[in-house]
């Protein structure tokens, strides 16, 4: 009679022990450490499944019987990297521009395409992006992300906001006779349908909304608010009943106030940042994401060969905007808007962000741990015991030279290694 409870309480004790027993275990050591807040020497990282186990100096970590030692001399240890702000969906200007992307690519090719492009990310080192908006692809982006889930494909860990909402008449694509309807990069609402337009995007799976506070519509082409205060308000109150934020992209100063205002919980781009609204943005604790590679892409597309004397005027404002954002104190994240330029160039963000006024480790603090904290990833951005083991390894020492982040040598993501 006792003997069935008695097996099942034997099971129920052995079984879990024999599957962690079983889970895979790694040694990793490099030259040094980056833990996502500071650089160590000696330091190494133990990996059980897909946890980490323990981090600090080598000599002080238990190693179990069985567990792999990867042994990588002159290479650094670090969190892998989060990217703030990218769009899978979209690839480089200077090979097709965006209006022929939304206009002329069918929403599954660009489904394909996104798929690969998030494993360049990965393999470069970013295994978690926040990607925000399809731009005409309708919710692709949900599907890659229930693709990766399932292990149909290659990728990162994805934060996803399907279509940008956009004020009626603001976005594009533009320059077609008025009775001609064309397909929109995002998604229009005004008012109180912007209730109806946030809920039934959450209801399609995004995790975050996405919103345009200002945009190129003003009488001479010029960058306007679009949304009011009270519109912003609406839908960050509605999408956060449901437990979710808003980014806003906002480049003018007024469109940035106002989002601010709203309770948006990053500011993206910035361009027209004045000191007062990176004061208020600190006051209210909304973080910037200058995506300073963009601008230096398009620029480049336009025909700047790079040269600081030639320096565009948009190029311009942007270091300058980026150097008032770091007098304020406000909180910078890591995103460069990649899709403007090649997915798997991401670094390409924090070699300017460097060159821009950032100190080395304060742009290692935001590609890690600032980014998974502003985004609400507990459990990612640091080499921490009990932290899901999210690691990369790169060639050199990135305090050094922050191009370092560029050779990356081993990816693992969740405790399996990518590469």
């Amino acid at each position: 009679m006792n003997r069935l409870p008695t097996f099942i309480t034997f099971a129920a004790l052995v079984l879990p022990l024999c599957s962690l027993l079983a889970q895979p275990s790694y040694l990793l050591r490099g030259s040094r450490l980056f833990d996502g807040l500071e650089m160590h020497e000696g330091w190494a990282v133990l990996v059980s499944g897909n946890r980490i186990v323990a981090a600090g100096p080598e000599r002080a970590i238990e190693v179990p019987e069985g567990a792999e030692t990867i042994s990588l001399p002159g290479h650094t240890i670090m969190p892998g990297m989060i990217e703030g702000h990218a769009h899978l969906l979209l690839y480089p200007y200077g090979q097709m521009p965006w209006n022929d992307q939304v206009l002329k690519e069918s929403n599954e090719l660009r489904a394909i395409r996104g798929g690969v492009q998030a494993g360049m990310e990965l393999r470069a080192g970013f295994t978690t992006v926040r990607d925000l908006g399809t731009e005409g692809a309708g919710y692709a982006d949900v599907a890659i992300k229930q693709a990766i889930g399932q292990g149909i494909i290659e990728g990162p860990r994805l934060l996803v906001s399907g279509r940008a909402i956009v004020a009626t008449g603001s976005y594009g694509p533009k320059g077609f006779k008025p009775d001609f309807e064309v397909p929109l990069g995002a998604e229009e609402a005004d008012g109180a349908d912007i209730i109806r337009v946030v809920r039934g995007q959450i209801g399609k799976g995004v995790d975050l909304i996405k919103v345009y506070a200002d945009y190129r519509w003003g009488p001479g082409g010029e960058a306007m608010p679009t949304f009011s205060q009270e519109e912003l308000e609406l839908m960050v109150r509605t999408a956060a009943s449901s437990g979710r934020v808003v980014a806003a992209h906002a480049g003018t100063a007024e469109g940035m106030r106002r989002a601010c205002m709203a309770g948006v919980s990053t500011i993206e781009h910035g361009d027209g940042g004045t000191a007062e609204v990176f004061r208020l943005m600190k006051e209210k604790g909304v973080a910037l994401c200058p995506t300073l590679a963009a601008s230096d892409a398009i620029a480049r597309y336009q025909g700047w060969d790079g040269n600081p004397a030639s320096e565009p005027p948009r190029v311009k404002q942007k270091r300058e905007s980026f150097r008032l954002a770091l007098a304020s104190g406000v909180t910078i994240i890591a995103g460069g808007d990649v899709g403007v330029f090649a997915h798997g160039e991401n670094a390409r963000e924090l070699e300017l962000m460097v060159e821009y006024g950032m100190e080395p480790l304060a742009v290692l603090r935001s590609v890690t741990s600032v980014n998974a904290e502003v985004f609400g990833l507990s459990g990612l951005g640091r080499l921490q015991a009990g932290f899901l083991a999210d690691i990369i390894a790169v060639e050199g020492d990135p305090l050094q030279d922050v191009s370092s982040l560029r050779k990356v040598a081993l990816v693992m993501k969740d405790g399996t290694i990518i590469r």
